[in-house]
């Protein structure tokens, strides 16, 4: 049995005397979606502070193909393949999407510490290609700043992509975007982490974005998983209903009960 690109066991996590996380443990596979929510302060920033090492851990285990990782620096979890994307995106407003892109690449490449001017040339055809992929070479020359929020989106997502991660973790990936954009974008990333053998961890409010891409659901309520499985076994889970989703919502499929 091919192991797990992810494994955490045991996930804790404390302030003072509230418990951020609680006892988290999931396994998440090599082109697999997750998608991993709950209701505000239920602990899912925490989880995801500390998959990619802002934070560390008070317990438990995070494994990364097949090595322990737990509470490596931010830096050193990028070497491993662990990128991630903020709910905020984090793009040079007076660079243009190539730049930004180029910026990204000598970044990568270890090369920043002898980046001078505004860019590196080199990577030019590097950046084109990965915004290509990503639907935006159409406003390679535009300033960021100008770009609308789904395009920034886009452009933040080929930032990331040019470290080649086979872990990519999206904190809220389609916040502010239109409705048509946000399946759109995400169409895009979990079509591309299946086609690349990408793990897809994300954090989601949008319902339909969850239920509509992710291959399994992870709900965490006061820090603690109180529901985990395909994402039609969780929408219909009592105890999600009764303290996530609610009763009587509209996410239940249509000519089903709520």
């Amino acid at each position: 049995m091919t192991p797990p690109l992810l494994a955490v066991s045991g996930l804790r996590k404390s302030y003072g005397g509230v418990e951020a996380v609680r006892d988290v443990s999931f396994t998440l596979a090599a082109g697999e979606v997750l998608a991993l929510i709950g209701p505000n302060g239920a602990g899912k920033s925490t989880c995801f502070n500390m998959l990619n090492g802002q934070i560390r851990p008070d317990a438990g285990e995070i494994v990364l193909n097949g090595t322990a990782v737990t509470g490596l620096r931010p830096r050193l979890m990028a070497r491993r393949g662990v990128a991630r994307t903020f709910q905020i995106t984090a793009a040079f407003a007076s660079m243009t999407a190539r730049e930004n892109v180029q910026v990204a690449c000598v970044a990568q490449a270890g090369l920043a510490s002898r980046l001078v001017g505004r860019t590196d040339r080199r990577f030019v055809a590097i950046a084109d290609g990965w915004l290509d992929k990503v639907g935006l070479l159409a406003e390679a020359d535009r300033p960021a700043g100008e770009l609308a929020y789904g395009d920034l989106k886009r452009l933040e997502l080929a930032m990331v992509l040019t470290g080649h991660p086979t872990l990519l973790l999206m904190d809220e990936p389609t916040a502010g975007m239109a409705p048509r954009e946000r399946h759109a974008l995400m169409d895009f990333v979990v079509a591309f982490a299946r086609k690349e053998a990408i793990g897809l961890l994300f954090t989601e409010h949008d319902m339909d974005i969850v239920f509509a891409h992710a291959d399994r659901v992870l709900v965490l309520s006061r820090g603690a998983v109180i529901a985990a499985g395909p994402p039609d076994a969780v929408r219909r889970d009592p105890q999600v209903r009764a303290s996530y989703l609610g009763e009587g919502l509209a996410y239940a499929k249509q000519g089903e009960p709520a």
